[in-house]
C-alpha cells in the first residue's frame, strides 16, 4: 500500500518554511549515500518535531534512534537555554555521520551515545520533558515502558512510523514490525497513564502525553 500521497507530500513540502543548510545537507546526503535513506524524517516532519520542541520548551528531551542526524537538529531548536537533547544510536556509521553535522551545525547540546538504547536509557536519570521514539519497531513497547517512569507528569513521547507504511490497516496484520507497530498503538490507546493522539504525517507520528 502506497501511504504517503508524493503529489500531496510536494504540495505540503513547497508549503513549509524552508530547513536550515546543514538540515538540507544531511537531507541530500542521506538521499543520495544511504541505503535506508526512507528512514530519514526529511523536510515536513522536520518542521513539525521543530514546531512541537518550540511549543513544548523542554529541559530534557530524549531521542531514541538517531539516524543521520536530521530530526536531532530538529528537536534541538526548542530546548531551553541550558536544556539538553540525549541521541541513542546503534550503529556506528551513522552515529559517526550524526556526530559530523552535529559539529558542522555547531550545536553543543547534543549529547550522542552509540549502542544499544536498552541497555543505556536505564544509565540517565533525567527527568524528561520529551521524547522521541524512531528505533527498531520490535521494541516500541519496550522503550516506552523503560522512559514512562522517568517522563514528567504532562510530558510528551512522540512515536514515529506508527502507521508503517499502511501495513497496520491490513485486514490481517503481516510482518513482525507491522505486528510490532500495531500492538504498539494498541498498548498505549489502552494505557491509562497516558492520552495520545495518531497524526497522520508521513507515516504516522503517535502524540503521547503523560497525565
Amino acid at each position: 500500500m502506497e501511504l504517503v500521497n508524493h503529489i500531496v507530500e510536494a504540495y505540503a513540502k513547497k508549503n513549509t518554511s524552508l530547513i536550515d543548510d546543514v538540515l538540507t545537507e544531511i537531507e541530500e546526503y542521506t538521499l543520495q549515500h544511504h541505503p535506508h535513506a526512507h528512514m530519514l524524517s526529511g523536510h515536513v516532519q522536520g518542521k513539525v518535531l521543530e514546531f512541537f520542541s518550540c511549543m513544548v520548551q523542554p529541559k530534557n528531551v530524549l531521542e531514541i534512534g538517531t539516524f543521520t542526524g536530521f530530526s536531532a537538529l530538529c528537536l534541538v531548536k526548542g530546548l531551553q537555554l541550558n536544556g539538553v537533547l540525549h541521541t541513542i544510536e546503534l550503529r556506528d556509521e551513522d552515529a559517526k555521520t550524526a556526530q559530523q553535522f552535529f559539529d558542522k551545525a555547531s550545536v553543543k547540546n547534543i549529547t550522542l551515545h552509540t549502542g544499544n538504547a536498552l541497555q543505556i536509557i536505564p544509565t540517565l536519570t533525567q527527568t524528561w520533558d520529551l521524547v522521541f521514539i524512531d528505533a527498531d519497531k520490535t521494541n516500541y513497547i519496550n522503550y516506552y515502558e523503560l522512559i514512562l517512569p522517568n517522563v514528567k507528569t504532562g510530558g510528551w513521547i512522540i512515536a514515529d512510523n506508527v502507521l508503517f507504511h499502511g501495513q497496520v490497516l491490513e485486514n490481517e496484520v503481516v510482518g513482525k514490525n507491522a505486528k510490532a507497530i500495531h500492538e504498539f498503538n494498541e498498548y498505549v490507546t489502552n494505557d491509562k497513564r497516558v492520552e495520545q493522539a495518531l497524526l497522520t504525517v508521513r507515516d504516522g507520528l503517535l502524540l503521547i502525553k503523560k497525565l
